[in-house]
């Protein structure tokens, strides 16, 4: 049922797209072999769904602030509505940590998004963030959402490097912005 409302979101977000996808699918068409594990990969996050959609909404959405992928912040924006996350908590999401627009669970999630994001990814705030994780997550939900949120650092940098654009997915509701520079 969950993929079921993941794809009618990504239906509903690419539905109300003005132009063109931002030449991504034009890119990897050059390469029909990452175009196809580029699909193998979404679909397989997709239709992984024992973690809620509304975390994997929030990880991407930081995760691509982060990397500042304006294509991305877009496109999840809108997916991110869709799964509930609320206007007062995409404009919170550089502030999650003293925010009160999120559950204990929500800013666990958001700050594991925020140390696999950082470079270098290492050290013990992850081991400590997934021992956090892990006292309301079971260890499948944790790998779902460390993969969710190491596949939206790979699409945010390869939508970047590549010049993809947003296409006003969310034009006229709410976007998450990308996160000020350090």
């Amino acid at each position: 049922m969950r993929a079921i409302e993941r794809i009618r979101g990504y239906v509903n977000a690419l539905g109300s797209s003005k132009r063109h996808r931002g030449d991504l699918a034009g890119w990897l068409g050059r390469r029909p072999q990452l175009l196809a594990a580029t699909g193998v990969y979404e679909s397989a996050l997709l239709f992984s769904n024992r973690l809620d959609p509304k975390l994997k909404e929030l990880a991407e959405l930081k995760t691509a602030g982060l990397v500042s992928c304006e294509f991305c912040l877009d496109i999840g924006s809108a997916l991110a509505r869709g799964a509930g996350v609320t206007e007062q908590q995409m404009r919170d999401l550089p502030n999650f940590r003293t925010s009160d627009a999120y559950t204990d669970l929500e800013k666990s999630v958001l700050a594991y998004a925020e140390a696999m994001t950082v470079t270098p990814a290492v050290g013990d705030d992850l081991a400590e963030l997934r021992d956090q994780l892990s006292r309301e997550l079971s260890k499948g939900q944790i790998a779902e959402l460390a993969a969710t949120i190491a596949w939206e650092n790979q699409r945010a940098r390869l939508n970047q490097s590549l010049g993809v654009r947003p296409t006003g997915m969310s034009d006229g509701a709410a976007c998450a912005l990308p996160e000020p520079e350090a």
